[in-house]
């Protein structure tokens, strides 16, 4: 059975660890700051940096409900609502906790994906506000986006073969 105790506890202490270093360098930020960058770096959108903040949050927020929610909605939903194949299968009496675990699990640590991409780019960000000069480059920001890409990928393929296929002895593959 699938445990998701291990990515939640994960996104819970980076939420806080992430939210403590960001609310160090706010005062060291000027009052409006650069928020968007071009594929070169140079800043192209700027906003106030208490909406700056305020944006984080929001993604925080919407990380948190991917975390924490959608598996709690998607266990109290009607079978007839969730889109799962062979859910029939998947969502019957004696595998159904075993599928919400499953469930739970991978989005929990898809949560933990757009959590670690939110405050790699807000520090970014950070980063080009404070030392605009500095060795602040977009390859650990590119790097996290494309393991991110490379994330979400297998994870749709590892769920889409994972609840395609039905076992032929009755129990549920690993």
């Amino acid at each position: 059975m699938q445990n998701s105790r291990l990515p939640r506890t994960l996104f819970v202490v980076l939420a806080v660890l992430a939210a403590i270093y960001f609310w160090s360098n706010y005062a060291q930020l000027p009052n409006v700051v650069a928020s968007h960058f071009n594929a070169h770096g140079i800043p192209n959108g700027w906003q106030s940096k208490s909406m700056f903040f305020a944006f984080f949050a929001g993604a925080v927020a919407l990380a948190s409900l991917l975390t924490f929610g959608v598996p709690g909605i998607i266990s109290k939903m009607p079978m007839n609502l969730i889109n799962l194949p062979h859910k029939e299968y998947w969502l019957a009496p004696e595998r159904k906790s075993e599928t919400l675990a499953l469930l739970n699990n991978s989005f929990a640590w898809f949560g933990c994906a757009v959590l670690l991409v939110v405050t790699t780019a807000v520090n970014y960000a950070i980063g080009q506000n404070l030392h605009p000069q500095g060795p602040f480059g977009a390859l650990a920001l590119l790097c996290v986006l494309a393991g991110f890409l490379v994330f979400a990928i297998l994870s749709s393929i590892r769920m889409l073969t994972h609840f395609a296929r039905i076992p032929r002895d009755g129990h549920a593959p690993k």
